[in-house]
């Protein structure tokens, strides 16, 4: 099992035509993930990897009853991407555009919430469940199969390559992943760590969680708040990154847009405490995953002996 995608879902790629799009189209359906229609206006009729292409979203959902979009588009373009899938029913949204004005991500969260979807991203690799092959997104690459093995642990990451990274360090525990997810580098997303242990608690297949964390926001310290109040209760093994930010200029912005610092708001070191003030195992080096991922799960949850 795993949380947002499965067998259930029914894929639409908004911008499909788009070479990033074709790209990732192709890696997906390799991976074995069934796409079943591609969206971009003025380009009907077109078939990109055996995927047929349709001027609009109410289109794809009369032909193919899609549930589930992937928005590959320009940055001006996501809000109208966005808005016309929510407004076609569709309830779970992968948005890997960057870069997106501000005010736009603040109209596509307010008509998501409205509506009760669920919105990864701004700005995502996006997400993969490795049981079901069902990837969404650049995350894992050509060769996803490489690093996400089919198993119990659920991954959070804000950062896209350092999803990757601890998939494959819980797959170099012995064990494998329910689902992982790359929620995105913004200060403004859809769908937050506190969000993803809810749907996590949520799935019995999941036994642990794994995150990945960077400095800026207050998604770890929401998550810590959550985990404290016993709305998450099965372990937690959290990194976070960046602590020698702390040591530099105030403001100062480290790779993605959320990673800045404002007083105490934001701070690697406050992260970690909350966190360990919940009970999350918070990890000094990222290395030592493997040994804490091994203690918390026992060897009766391993799924492959590759170390």
């Amino acid at each position: 099992m795993a949380i947002l995608i499965g067998k259930h879902s029914r894929i639409v790629v908004q911008g499909i035509t788009g070479r990033e799009a074709a790209m990732i189209v192709d890696h997906t359906i390799n991976y074995g993930t069934d796409i079943l229609a591609g969206v971009t206006p003025g380009k009907k009729g077109q078939i990109v990897s055996g995927v047929p292409v349709y001027d609009t979203m109410k289109e794809a959902v009369e032909m193919h009853q899609v549930n589930t979009s992937l928005i590959v588009v320009p940055p001006f373009f996501a809000l109208d991407a966005v808005l016309e899938a929510i407004h076609n029913g569709i309830k779970v949204l992968v948005v890997t555009t960057e870069n997106i004005p501000q005010t736009d991500v603040l109209k596509m969260l307010a008509a998501a919430k409205k509506h009760g979807v669920y919105i990864i991203g701004p700005n995502t690799a996006g997400m993969v469940n490795p049981d079901d092959r069902i990837k969404l997104g650049s995350i894992g690459g050509e060769f996803p199969e490489r690093t996400f093995a089919p198993g119990n642990v659920g991954v959070i990451s804000r950062s896209g390559g350092m999803a990757n990274e601890t998939s494959w360090m819980v797959k170099r525990a012995g064990y494998g992943v329910s689902t992982t997810i790359g929620i995105g580098g913004d200060s403004l997303i859809g769908t937050n760590i506190k969000d993803l242990l809810c749907l996590f608690e949520q799935d019995d297949d999941t036994e642990a969680v794994v995150t990945f964390s960077e400095p800026g926001t207050s998604f770890e310290e929401d998550a810590a708040e959550f985990i404290k109040s016993g709305g998450f209760t099965k372990p937690v093994i959290s990194y976070v990154a960046g602590r020698f930010t702390e040591s530099m200029p105030e403001g100062t912005v480290f790779g993605h847009a959320g990673a800045m610092i404002s007083g105490d708001f934001g701070r690697p070191s406050i992260k970690m405490k909350k966190l360990r003030e919940a009970g999350a195992s918070v990890l000094e080096n990222y290395d030592d995953m493997i040994d804490v991922l091994q203690q918390a799960l026992g060897s009766d949850k391993r799924v492959n002996q590759q170390q």
